[in-house]
């Protein structure tokens, strides 16, 4: 049994809560898992400044991976400090229907959402000129752009689905236009997976219509934010989502690869034991799999999604239990399931 270091970045708000649901997960694997916690609240960041951002950017790349509880943006955005320390070029957002929530969405919706980590209008904030005009650079360069076709095209392989590649290429015609340059170039080392482009307007129309006809969705920075957050919405709440951030080589290998939830502090609700940890546990059982733990890893996401469709489910999507009730129940079937009696 291989054992394995997780660099475990603690926040703000919920954050206490949330890991306190990852170890009470952890505790019931066979897996050999140990973490090494650093404090990333907005407190430390103000006391300690770039030093500590230096230090969990060492162990991150020390260990090549890590969980992130989040954090609050105040001066800055520890989530971009951290994209661009680490040099994250991919950012991955799967996103599907999980029976028992109840929603304004009637189809059954399972995207994977692969968004350039970089660029587009997201690294520029920008500047006034004059009174009556601002302008901003969008920037889209080919590196992160092929790390992210390529990861879209690899995961269509594994879920046996096809790729979208989505932008506005008509009109962002120098800079949309070359991310499907790159994507279409990438999609012809991969002839057996379907593939198309659309437009990013008619994309967001096409899910809601006919969700069936997406899998992999790769699209820039902006879009790829805009278009996860809708689809969570969709499934019954932002706070359903998880993430995972992505570091490769110049032979295309992972590196460092960072899982959180993607959504917020939530400060009102801290420390009431009503956060839902769904997302955090989520972005646990991929973290698993990443390290080849596959086993707990599918447990994990069978055993939550196995309890909210009986109705055991947090205040949110329309249950009864806290934050420590859910993980205890997520944590007697995970049991259950990999030492069955």
């Amino acid at each position: 049994m291989s054992h394995h270091t997780i660099v475990e970045l603690h926040g703000d708000g919920i954050s206490t809560e949330l890991s306190q649901s990852v170890h009470t997960i952890a505790g019931a694997l066979s897996s050999d898992l140990s973490f090494e916690p650093i404090d990333l609240s907005q407190p430390n960041r103000e006391a300690r400044g770039e030093a500590l951002y230096d230090e969990a950017v060492e162990a991150m790349k020390r260990h090549g991976v890590a969980i992130k509880y989040p954090t609050a943006t105040t001066e800055e955005s520890p989530n971009k400090v951290l994209r661009e320390r680490c040099q994250f070029s991919v950012i991955h957002r799967p996103v599907c229907s999980i029976p028992g929530i109840e929603t304004n969405f009637t189809k059954p919706l399972d995207i994977d959402v692969v968004r350039v980590a970089t660029g587009g209008t997201y690294d520029d904030a920008g500047q006034r000129i004059g009174p009556d005009t601002a302008v901003s650079i969008r920037v889209i360069s080919r590196h992160p752009c092929r790390h992210a076709s390529r990861f879209a095209f690899k995961l269509a392989m594994k879920r046996r689905s096809g790729v979208v590649s989505t932008s506005k290429w008509t009109i962002q015609k120098a800079t949309d236009g070359f991310f499907e340059e790159i994507c279409d170039r990438v999609s012809q080392d991969y002839p057996g997976v379907p593939y198309r482009r659309e437009l990013f307007d008619a994309l967001l129309a096409g899910i809601i219509m006919n969700p069936d006809r997406y899998g992999v969705i790769v699209c820039p920075n902006e879009y790829g934010d805009f278009l996860s957050d809708t689809a969570c919405g969709l499934i019954g709440s932002i706070g359903l989502g998880d993430s995972s951030s992505y570091a490769f080589d110049h032979e295309g290998r992972v590196t460092l690869a960072m899982f959180d939830p993607s959504g917020g502090t939530a400060p009102d609700i801290a420390g009431q034991d009503i956060a839902n940890p769904t997302a955090s546990l989520l972005a646990f059982s991929n973290l698993l799999r990443h390290l080849g733990e596959e086993a707990p890893g599918k447990a994990l996401r069978a055993a939550i999604f196995g309890a909210i469709a009986d109705g055991q489910k947090t205040q949110d999507i329309g249950g009864d239990l806290g934050t420590r009730a859910f993980t205890a129940i997520v944590r007697e079937r995970i049991s259950s399931a990999l030492d069955p009696k």
